[in-house]
């Protein structure tokens, strides 16, 4: 039997409040929500588990989908910090901008933005047992990207940004990252680079992962993939899986 619908007019409505409803509504069977007149009202779909759906029209606040384990969400404007913290499995798409820390700790699911993120985005990212989490972004991102990243893939196109004077992403990408992958379209300022990182150009199993995900944002987003992938992709890895073991013990 087909879930329930519910349409929430959050204009004004504390954001404790707004969660409440939720709640209530998902335990009366409601599956597919619509939220209009978001601004800023924090931790929507956060702790929800299960086949729900949310489509928000307007600007979601901090910690959007934190600790969610499968939801669907799609944002009809941009997105503050903290997208996905934890988030455990799910699928949500941003059609605009999202904030700093998007995908803190991530452990499974994929995050689509359409445009430029923040700092010190897919922090802490790890795979959890059989799930490898997938955050693709569409435009620019700034510095730390993928910072003490462990496991998952970051995809980054710099495409779709207004940022033309910026490099595609900012300083020490992948600082402290001892597992997981960042994929660059195009090339990487070795500057950018956080130490004892490499950058190479993708192979055809690289490539397989790349496609299949550029395949989905472009779905998302109704944009062409041939333009995506006309570029080449890069690759950036740590040397190993300890590589900063020499600071902490004699080699």
């Amino acid at each position: 039997m087909a879930g329930k619908s519910l349409t929430i007019d959050a204009m004004g409505v504390y954001y404790r409040e707004l969660n409440e409803r939720i709640r209530a509504a998902v335990t009366e069977g409601v599956t597919s929500f619509t939220l209009t007149g978001i601004k800023g009202q924090r931790y929507i779909a956060t702790g929800l588990a299960g086949d729900l759906s949310f489509t928000i029209h307007g600007t979601p606040g901090q910690d959007m989908g934190a600790f969610m384990r499968g939801p669907r969400i799609r944002v009809e404007g941009n997105a503050q910090d903290g997208l996905g913290n934890t988030m455990d499995d799910g699928y949500v798409v941003v059609n605009g901008l999202a904030g700093d820390v998007l995908g803190y700790g991530m452990r499974g699911g994929h995050i689509f933005v359409r445009n430029d993120v923040g700092y010190r985005v897919g922090i802490h990212m790890k795979a959890y047992m059989e799930k490898q989490p997938v955050i693709v972004i569409g435009g620019k991102a700034g510095d730390f990207l993928g910072e003490y990243m462990a496991g998952g893939a970051i995809i980054l196109l710099g495409m779709f940004s207004d940022k033309t004077y910026a490099p595609i992403c900012g300083r020490s990408l992948g600082t402290g990252m001892h597992g997981g992958v960042i994929y660059v379209r195009g090339e990487v300022p070795e500057e950018q680079l956080g130490p004892k990182l490499k950058c190479v150009p993708c192979e055809d199993a690289d490539m397989e992962i790349i496609k299949c995900n550029v395949a989905a944002f472009a779905r998302e987003f109704d944009v062409g993939v041939e333009p995506i992938l006309a570029e080449r992709f890069h690759k950036v890895s740590p040397f190993s899986h300890r590589p900063y073991g020499n600071m902490y013990c004699p080699c």
